[in-house]
């Protein structure tokens, strides 16, 4: 897959410097370095100067506990702020969106782990297992606690992303939230003692009525919002009798190869609208039809 063909968040270049993290003496020399830079956000917003993250020298007097490295670019030590005060992580985003737009790759990735671990630190600064404040250790990648000395490392949630198959077209739904005419793949998040390809199964079944066989993975994409891991597969269904789970979808539809085209070229006469490009979504309709050009 090239790189024009990844979905947002996905293009990391980054060296994650695991050894600096561990490494008390090496994390104070790169935080020292005239050449290490932090990035400037407004909470969890980017701040972008033209097509790159806005980014400025570390200020004297900075505190490298109040720091996360994120680590190398390109041979630079890049940091993000932690912030104590910020809204809940999980709303999505203008400012991003628009970012979304203007950055590359790269940058788009990024800003997205600093937007996971600041809002992460933000929201685990007491303990789960005693309740008494944690602090930052190892560059800012956990937190260990005052009291019981437990050791909290951030969150990453696994979600399944799904299109279903069937003769030739695929399952796709709406959720009351989604802009007029917008339809996706259908999602659920995997839960405890789940393998992906049984959350798809049981995500499938619950939502649509949908049974499916042979479920295949396609690709993965991290979501900062506030920190997912969307898993993104195809599966087989049995039949094509929908059974709508109203509680979960407004609308479920099977859609052709050509309704896919259309939508894709964002025809007026199309029968829905594509997720935005920067979804993985709109890569697994990618996928999809690039499977249904090599069959025929």
């Amino acid at each position: 897959m090239t790189a024009v063909s990844l979905p947002g968040f996905c293009g990391g270049t980054l060296d994650r410097v695991d050894h600096i993290r561990s490494d008390e003496e090496a994390l104070v020399r790169a935080f020292a370095d005239p050449l290490a830079r932090v990035l400037i956000l407004d909470g969890l917003d980017p701040i972008c100067d033209e097509s790159e993250l806005a980014r400025a020298p570390l200020q004297p007097g900075a505190a490298l506990e109040d720091h996360v490295l994120l680590g190398l670019d390109a041979g630079q030590a890049v940091f993000a702020r932690l912030a104590v005060d910020l809204p809940h992580g999980g709303a999505h985003s203008p400012s991003a969106w628009r970012a979304a737009a203007t950055l590359s790759a790269e940058q788009l990735a990024l800003y997205g782990t600093a937007r996971s671990l600041i809002d992460w630190h933000a929201r685990h600064r007491f303990c789960a297992v005693c309740g008494c404040s944690t602090h930052v250790v190892k560059a800012g990648w956990s937190r260990r606690c005052g009291g019981c000395d437990a050791e909290h490392f951030p969150r990453v949630d696994p979600v399944t992303i799904m299109l279903a198959e069937y003769e030739g077209r695929v399952l796709i739904g709406r959720q009351p939230r989604f802009p007029p005419r917008r339809y996706s793949a259908l999602a659920g998040f995997i839960e405890p003692g789940e393998t992906v390809e049984q959350a798809v199964e049981r995500e499938l079944f619950e939502e649509a009525g949908i049974r499916v066989h042979d479920v295949r993975y396609v690709m993965s994409q991290p979501w900062p919002f506030p920190s997912t891991l969307m898993i993104a597969c195809m599966a087989r269904a049995k039949d094509d009798h929908i059974t709508l789970d109203t509680k979960e979808l407004e609308d479920a539809i099977w859609v052709s190869a050509d309704d896919v085209r259309a939508a894709l070229a964002g025809r007026d006469d199309a029968r829905f609208i594509m997720p935005p490009v920067m979804a993985v979504a709109h890569h697994l309709f990618l996928h999809w039809l690039q499977e249904q050009d090599a069959a025929h």
